[in-house]
């Protein structure tokens, strides 16, 4: 396991968009990290069923998504383009499936690139299957084993890069969302998920290294995503969901323990804080992921990425083109001017990346918690503590306290719904204990075991 003790990225003027200490080379040459900000496509099929004898219609969706998409880029005069590929759940239950459709996306992109010298990049994330067991399996049984397999399987049909949005501990977290349960939340994310996620990233790694792909990282969407979506849907406070994103960083930083290496997953909000700590490159996502859900994030997530990615996006017909076809444009263009930008050398840069932030960062507290130096600020904090729990216990306190001084300084303004809110999660925070076992008999109450199988995350009670 690879230890964190300290940031790899210190200082403010450092941390930029497509660069980073620890870029990732492809096999073909392609440099993520290195300098150049690329575009990361996302695209997934329109509403249909999957089963064997809708195989061929679904091989010619994504047949013509990866060439139009492909074809558009060449036009465009795009540098590169990494496109991912989000495997269904249905995809993953059948595991050659997902192999198949990797390997056509895998030649489609070779051919493209040998015809164009455009550089490009296939990230495959598996479904995590998992938690179709209910409770949870997440070590053994058939959704285990076809998980991994598929793994294996998208790994040998030419995949360079291997992501999961895995979720372990999300069948506590989600309670913890809905009730407002602020040490629940830091037991899901801090002792269960992170308990997942040693194990998951070292098998994950293991196959990766057995085919001579890259290990790239994991995101904290199931958990972090879902409170920022409910928080757009008026359901939970803001600053609920900005205090659960820092709480994700401890979490998602065990992949990279474990041995990946990056880019993080284009969802992985928290991708900033593993930046700074890793060094290694992120993919993030915002004002052109409109297409997959509404955020308040959509140009401070551009301050620092090294892919900027769309999330996803069907392939219906829009009055332009069809829709993947759509969002690269929309991607290569964002991109293009982040590389101009730099091309004008790093002061240039540093004022793109500080526009993008100036224009999001006192709107929301979700947005204020982005800023690169806030970013370096709490990471700072929270590497300093050894384990995953403490982190996450330190993320609480320590983002709490940054959202009470923005509040008293001015630089965001609350409602009383909201301020009440964070007298309450920093009254929780205050309360957390120590200790693993003394946080486990303050949750122990709301611990379903109809929902969760503490005995998976090698808990014995």
């Amino acid at each position: 396991m690879t230890g964190f003790d300290r940031l790899a990225i210190d200082s403010l003027d450092q941390f930029l968009y497509g660069r980073c200490p620890k870029p990732v080379r492809l096999k073909n040459g392609m440099l993520i990290g290195g300098g150049q900000v690329y575009p990361e496509l996302n695209f997934t099929l329109p509403d249909m069923i999957i089963n064997q004898d809708s195989l061929p219609a679904v091989r010619g969706q994504y047949e013509q998504m990866i060439t139009e998409a492909a074809n558009r880029a060449v036009e465009l005069g795009a540098p590169g383009l990494v496109v991912e590929f989000e495997l269904l759940p249905d995809l993953t239950l059948q595991p050659e499936w997902g192999a198949e459709i990797t390997q056509i996306l895998r030649e489609k992109l070779d051919l493209i690139q040998a015809r164009h010298a455009i550089q490009v990049g296939l990230r495959v994330t598996p479904n995590d299957i998992r938690e179709f067991a209910r409770p949870p399996m997440l070590k053994s049984g058939r959704y285990v084993e076809d998980m991994y397999r598929s793994f294996d399987l998208c790994a040998r049909a030419g995949a360079d890069l291997l992501s999961i949005e895995s979720t372990g501990g999300k069948e506590v977290h989600d309670d913890a969302i809905l009730t407002g349960n602020l040490p629940l939340a830091v037991y899901a994310l801090g002792v269960l998920a992170s308990r997942d996620m040693r194990t998951l990233w070292e098998n994950i790694c293991s196959i990766a290294a057995d085919h001579g792909v890259i290990p790239a990282g994991d995101t904290a969407c199931g958990f972090a995503n879902t409170a920022m979506v409910l928080a757009e849907q008026k359901f939970i406070p803001r600053v609920w969901a900005a205090v659960i994103r820092v709480l994700c960083v401890a979490r998602s930083l065990v992949a990279y323990e474990a041995g990946a290496v990056g880019p993080s997953k284009d969802c992985a909000y928290e991708g900033p804080y593993l930046k700074a700590i890793t060094g290694c490159p992120i993919a993030m996502e915002g004002a052109e992921a409109a297409c997959a859900h509404l955020s308040p994030v959509g140009n401070i997530a551009k301050a620092v990425p090294d892919l900027w990615s769309n999330e996803s996006v069907n392939n219906v017909r829009l009055l332009g083109a069809m829709a993947p076809t759509v969002s690269l444009e929309q991607l290569v263009y964002a991109t293009r001017l982040m590389n101009t930008a730099a091309s004008h050398g790093a002061d240039a840069a540093r004022q793109l990346r500080d526009w993008w932030v100036e224009s999001d960062a006192l709107l929301d507290p979700q947005a204020y918690v982005l800023q690169p130096a806030i970013v370096l600020e709490l990471a700072r904090t929270v590497i300093a503590e050894p384990t995953p729990y403490l982190r996450t216990r330190r993320s609480a306190l320590a983002v709490l306290e940054v959202l009470r001084r923005a509040g008293v300084s001015g630089a965001l303004r609350y409602s009383r719904h909201e301020q009440r809110w964070l007298d309450r999660l920093s009254a929780q925070a205050d309360d957390l204990p120590e200790e693993e076992a003394a946080l486990y008999a303050l949750v122990r109450e709301h611990l379903d075991s109809s929902k969760v199988r503490l005995q998976e995350y090698d808990i014995t009670v």
